[in-house]
Formats: C-alpha cells, structure tokens, sequence
C-alpha cells in the first residue's frame, strides 16, 4: 500500500470513530464521562476489554518474541486468568460496595488523605508510562510506514496519534470508549486471523489439522520451563507474575476498572471479568501461533527483520495483498488505540476526583476543569513518548512495559493488600514516603540480584518484591488495630 492509501485507509477509520463519539457523546455530563452513567451491557464491556489489554504492544511485541523466548509468554497469561479471578471475586465487590467512582477513593477511608493522594499519583505515573510505551510503539510503526516517507518528523508523528484520541473522547469519554473499544477489538482480532490464514497457506499448511499438528511439533512452541530456576521463564516466576500484573495493572488500575464500573450490578461486572479472561487467553494463544508463523515466514524467504519489526515488515509485503496488510493497518491501530483511549480518559478521572476534589465543585467549574485536564494528559503523554523515542532504540516493548509495571505498580499492590488483608491503621502521612523507598530498593535488588542472591535473576517478579517491601513498610509504621468492615 502507498503512503496515500495508509493515510486514507486511517482517517476513514476515525471518521467511523468520531461519528460513534458523536452519537454517545451527546450527553457532556461528567456521570456519562466517568461512569457511562452505569448502563453499559456487561458483554459489551467484556469484548472490548480484550483490545484494551492486549494493545498495540501485545499485537507487535508478543508475534516478535517468539523466535527469542518461544510459547514462554502463555505461562504469563496463565497467570492472568488467576489474576482475573481475583479482581472478579475479592476486588469488584468491595468496589460496587463502596460505590466508586475512582478506586482509590478507598485507600482515603481506609487510611487518610496521604494514602489517598499517593495511591492516585502512584497510578497517574503508572498509567502515564503504560500508555506512553504502548503509543511509542504505534507511532514507530506509523513513522515507518507513512511519515518517514512523508518527511515529517517523530514529534508529529506523536501529536497526530494524541489528537485523535482527544478529538472522539473529549466529550464522551467512558462511554464514547466502551463503543468504540468494541470495534477495535473486532477489527484486531480479523486482522490476527487474516494474518494466519495467509502465512499458514504459504507454509502449506492448508487445513486447521495440519496447522495444530504444524505448531505443537516445533520447538518454538515450547510453554513450559521447569528446569532452570534461575530463568526468568521459569514456570512459577512466570505465573505469579502474570496473576500479580493483572492484579494490579488491571484490579488496581482506574483505567481497566473504570470499565468494569459501568456495568449495571455487580454481578454483570463479575460475568463481564470471568468471560472476558477465559476469551483472552486463547486469543493470545493466536498471537503466539502468529509469531511462530511470521518467525518461521521470514526464515523461509531470508527476511531479516526481528522482534518488534518483524510483523509490520512481512504484513507490508507487497505478496501479502492490499487486504491483509489494511487489515493489519486497522488492527494495529485498534490494538493501540483502544488502550490508549481509555488511558486518557481514566487520566483524566484520577487525577479530577483524586487531585483535585472536582466533586465539591459547581457542575460548571467540572466541566471546564474536566476538558483542561484532558488537553493536560495529552499534553504529558506527547511529551513522555518523545523521550521514550531517544531512550528505547532495541528493545522489545513489552518486555520493558512489564518491567516498568514492576516498579511503579508495587506501591499499590502493597497497599491494596494490606488494607484488604490486615485490620490495621498506619501512620498515614509517612505513607508517601514507603512509596518512594520500595520501587527504590527493589530497583537495586534486581540489579544486583545475581550478585547478592546466589545467581538468582529476577524477572517479572520485581512486581512482588517491591508490593512485599511496600506491605512490610506499613506493617512497620501501623499502630492500634482497627476494625474493617
């Protein structure tokens, strides 16, 4: 496809996405915004989730991994099926109970004002690297394909992907999102398909048999490592590391449970999680089928693209056809987006109610301030993954996405555990302070992990290790006990 066919084939999917912003946008009210004023259908909410998990980093970065760690990844998402358990059944309730809007709201009745505010920051940080990893991701594949050859730089590349999104979330925010995540979750999901079905029949592989068959007897499909505890695929590292990113990065993230809390009850929230989980793990099943391919396609025909090149390089193939590679277009870009959207939108809910106590204002003094935030985090967001850009050079995004996620995540995960599982109070103003020492220390464990623990090196469990020194750091600043109800 040429540069003019990229670009029409985009705006023409985002004039689809801002006509959808147009109809469920119509109520600009800060109940719709936030809350979708708790009317979204639970299936709904379900199917769109899966493209705001996965993203345009699982869409890139998981296919591009296979060559180096092989099927490794699923035991990770096997890990988040048990994480998703626990959102459904421990986290949700205790949410719909308190009747939330922002689930840090929790940590201020639970402990104070300090908690309160350092649990919202540690989440802004947090979610402002997450989402900034995933668009730096697109924006590099985008720059490829279409602006390079236009001659505009990286930094427009970037304000043109934040534009968009503010241009069909500004007014209708979670409830414009739950819509449009719908539709870029279809649209990935064929595009994954499609992308399948033509390596599969250009390998020979021409019924599903013989692509099972195909896939279970190469030695990149290997899931399960045992015999190595020390490596960081290692079995149980893996899966607690998957169960306890979930946990967090989804059950103590405002942007994912933003979503789960415009179901009408509950129990169509819990529905929404258990179905959702179960659909997510074979989906990114498929992902890992289709690096095998792409790895096995490339080698074939001595392309020498790798990790994060390696699907945009062979989609862009001329042989692939002008469908699969619009699919794969519209894929990505619905990856990316539908993750990024709703980034933006949960931004801007934190850091109104969490920040700036927008609720004891007048109805118009938050509308203003709503929209100034929401130009603000994008703002924030072009700036972070222009600095990401001169950081990250070779690297394969998802692996650091997970890493970062270790340390600015742990603070919460200590948190939410211990006022969940203790009935303790704590000296609430020293609180932001063990929030700054645990990423700190557990950076330097994992640096000289090898060194000071026999040869052991930490992997995604740089996550548990840093919410364990946050749970132990409270547990040294408690005091009398206090009943939880």
């Amino acid at each position: 496809m040429s540069p003019l066919q990229i670009l029409i084939l985009i705006a023409s999917y985002f004039l689809v996405l801002i006509l959808i912003s147009y109809f469920t946008g119509k109520e600009d009210s800060n109940t719709a915004f936030f809350k979708a004023n708790k009317s979204a259908p639970w299936y709904l909410v379900a199917f769109g989730m899966i493209g705001a998990s996965l993203s345009g980093v699982t869409f890139i970065s998981v296919p591009g991994a296979v060559e180096a760690k092989q099927f490794g990844y699923f035991q990770v998402v096997l890990g988040y099926l048990a994480g998703y358990l626990v959102i459904a059944y421990v986290l949700l309730p205790l949410y719909y109970k308190l009747n939330l809007t922002s689930i840090y709201s929790y940590l201020r009745d639970r402990f104070g004002n300090v908690s309160y505010k350092t649990g919202a920051v540690a989440f802004l940080i947090s979610r402002v690297v997450g989402a900034a990893f995933r668009l730096f991701l697109v924006a590099k594949v985008l720059q490829l394909l279409i602006f390079d050859q236009l001659g505009l730089p990286f930094t427009v590349t970037v304000i043109i992907t934040i534009a968009l999104i503010w241009l069909y979330t500004f007014k209708g925010g979670i409830k414009t999102i739950i819509f449009t995540d719908t539709l870029q979750t279809l649209f990935m999901l064929i595009s994954v398909s499609v992308t399948i079905m033509f390596l599969a029949s250009a390998l020979d592989l021409n019924s599903i048999t013989a692509l099972i068959d195909h896939v279970s007897q190469s030695e990149m499909s290997k899931v399960f490592f045992f015999d190595e505890v020390n490596d960081s695929q290692y079995f149980i590292k893996s899966f607690l590391a998957g169960m306890f990113i979930t946990i967090t990065m989804t059950g103590l993230d405002q942007d994912m449970m933003q979503k789960n809390l415009t179901c009408r009850s509950l129990k169509d929230a819990q529905k929404n999680m258990v179905v959702f989980s179960v659909v997510l793990v074979f989906v990114n099943l498929l992902f890992l089928v289709l690096g095998l391919l792409l790895t096995q396609y490339a080698q074939v025909n001595g392309i020498a693209a790798t990790k994060d090149n390696l699907f945009p390089t062979i989609a862009m193939l001329p042989e692939l056809g002008v469908i699969t590679t619009a699919f794969f277009l519209l894929g990505l870009i619905a990856a990316a987006y539908s993750s990024a959207d709703s980034a933006l939108t949960s931004l801007t809910t934190s850091f109104c109610i969490d920040i700036l106590d927008l609720e004891k204002r007048t109805e118009i003094q938050q509308k203003r301030l709503r929209k100034q935030v929401h130009v603000l985090f994008s703002v924030i967001l072009i700036v972070v993954i222009v600095i990401f850009d001169s950081v990250f050079t070779d690297v394969s995004v998802i692996w650091e996405l997970f890493k970062a996620a270790g340390y600015t995540y742990g603070p919460l995960l200590g948190l939410f555990a211990f006022g969940i599982y203790t009935n303790y109070k704590v000296l609430d103003k020293f609180v932001w302070i063990l929030a700054v020492i645990a990423p700190i220390l557990s950076f330097v464990l994992n640096k000289y992990s090898e060194n000071l623990l026999f040869g052991y090196q930490i992997g995604f469990e740089i996550l548990i290790i840093n919410g364990l020194l946050m749970f132990l750091g409270l547990l040294l600043i408690s005091k009398k006990k206090n009943a939880v109800g």
